[in-house]
């Protein structure tokens, strides 16, 4: 569908959603609902000076999210989000639909969603990390998972504190929606908080192999099976938050790309104090390896393993403005490659 046509259409259901309203076929317990929608935005973008041998400035947009979500009863909800996303140094942009979902309560502690779903894979160390519009969690930066997919989730809430979401999916990301062989990702994550501002979490993912159905032998692929671990551990009260991750990607290149023997691990530390409700600081500290495949002398992703330092300080004048001043540093293990040296001023609004 023409990003044009996509757009007219969800700008025509965000509007008529508004003033929808029926008592139709309601049972007892909707008799007091009023269905609701409302519209939502986020608009991530930055000013950055490079401090290589080249240095160079410029202003970024890097990301604009439109969005609408509609409660169309009690236990039933709707959510669609459109991801305008910088394709390269260019100017050049390119829009997808990122969440087109049905949210479904069936009972009080069980919550299915089907469609194209936002996925929990590092949503929650996301949110923890708290500075998505200045840099990525490491599994998104680094190509470990992606944060929509079209497929399946159940949510469980055994008790108040335990979540488990067990999933199935395409396995190809919202931007390449579905491979040609017709392969699936399944998996699971738990969320566990035994005390007040501690969060602990495990996930687990596999990509089943993917081979040729119809005996195509100019198409080569390999059918090795990704696999995706990753644990979180995390502390927060009102002055201060600080969490860390261990990540492994094994058999893959990329969350949907197979390459056997290709493994991807990671390490990240985060931390932040907040000052008061206008000011924090805060630091993260990323180290990425690959392995070394047979025969060869350095690591597959040698021009990629490093370590990245990150630095600053945020300020929230008023609520959905965000601005923050950082300093980044990208340390390769390559000696042959210049580390990257930076200083940012991100900006975030939202609606």
């Amino acid at each position: 569908m023409k990003k044009t046509t996509i757009i007219v259409l969800f700008s025509f259901l965000a509007c008529s959603s508004i003033n929808a309203q029926t008592n139709e076929n309601k049972t007892a317990d909707e008799t007091e609902f009023t269905p609701s929608g409302s519209a939502f935005g986020k608009v991530f973008w930055n000013y950055h000076y490079d401090f290589n041998d080249n240095p160079k400035s410029s202003f970024e947009l890097q990301r604009v999210y439109l969005g609408y979500t509609y409660d169309i009863s009690k236990a039933i909800s709707a959510k669609i989000t459109l991801d305008g996303v910088k394709k390269s140094d260019a100017s050049e942009y390119t829009a997808f639909v990122k969440i087109a979902q049905l949210d479904w309560k069936i009972i009080s502690n069980i919550k299915l969603s089907v469609g194209l779903i936002g996925l929990q894979q590092f949503n929650d160390q996301e949110k923890f990390w708290g500075y998505r519009y200045i840099y990525k969690s490491f599994q998104d930066e680094f190509a470990l998972g992606t944060s929509a997919d079209l497929g399946a989730n159940v949510e469980l809430k055994p008790v108040d504190f335990v979540k488990i979401n067990i999933f199935m999916l395409n396995g190809d990301g919202y931007t390449s929606l579905q491979d040609d062989y017709g392969m699936h990702k399944y998996g699971a994550d738990v969320l566990f908080e035994p005390v007040k501002g501690l969060l602990l979490k495990g996930y687990y993912s596999a990509n089943f192999n993917k081979f040729d159905l119809y005996g195509n032998d100019s198409i080569i692929v390999d059918t090795s099976t990704i696999h995706n671990l990753a644990f979180f551990a995390g502390y927060k009260n009102k002055k201060f938050r600080v969490g860390g991750e261990f990540n492994m990607m094994l058999n893959g290149t990329k969350y949907n790309s197979s390459a056997e023997d290709h493994n991807l691990l990671g390490v990240t530390m985060y931390a932040t104090y907040i000052i008061n409700k206008k000011f924090e600081i805060f630091g993260n500290y990323i180290r990425l390896y690959s392995n070394k495949l047979q025969n060869e002398t350095d690591p597959w992703n040698y021009g990629k393993d490093g370590n990245l330092i990150l630095l600053g300080t945020q300020y929230a004048p008023v609520k959905g403005v965000k601005l923050a001043l950082n300093y980044r540093t990208y340390l390769f293990d390559n000696s042959d490659i210049k580390d990257l040296s930076r200083i940012y001023l991100n900006f975030e609004f939202s609606f």
